[in-house]
């Protein structure tokens, strides 16, 4: 598993599995949010999020997919297992660590969106390289594009 970020010396990570999708659209942007929080700069990160207890990675992803976005999805392939050390925005020190998968877009169902303060935005996949907050996703987007 390839670890991204540097965890401070003699601080305690919470240590959380999580799974992320990369989803691609008819004109060739992946799917990304836009997270806004108050008294924050905005931040780009691939959908997706912590695996529930006794939940799959793919099921987690198409959980997380329809409340941060709106949009029903079906998980493929992993393209890879990355962890990621990082500081949430309410402050918690995190390493996610997981699955980054691609999966296809079924459609919409705007009554599963319940994250407000995540906006879906599409981004050509060269872009979102350089605008997503983790390396971790970075890394894997950039390992997608390079599969062709």
């Amino acid at each position: 598993m390839l670890a991204f970020g540097q965890p401070e010396p003699g601080l305690d990570y919470r240590a959380r599995p999580a799974a992320f999708g990369i989803v691609e659209n008819s004109v060739g942007a992946i799917a990304l949010v836009r997270v806004s929080k108050p008294g924050k700069s905005p931040y780009f990160d691939l959908p997706g999020g912590g695996v529930d207890a006794g939940e799959t990675e793919p099921r987690a992803i198409v959980r997380e997919f329809g409340e941060e976005t709106g949009l029903v999805v079906e998980v493929d392939d992993l393209v890879t297992t990355v962890s990621q050390y990082f500081l949430k925005s309410d402050g918690q020190l995190m390493r996610n660590f997981g699955g980054i998968h691609t999966a296809r877009l079924v459609g919409q169902q705007p009554d599963l969106k319940v994250e407000d303060d995540h906006e879906l935005v599409w981004l050509d996949p060269r872009d979102a390289v350089v605008a997503l907050r983790h390396d971790a996703h970075a890394w894997a987007v950039a390992a997608w594009m390079r599969r062709g």
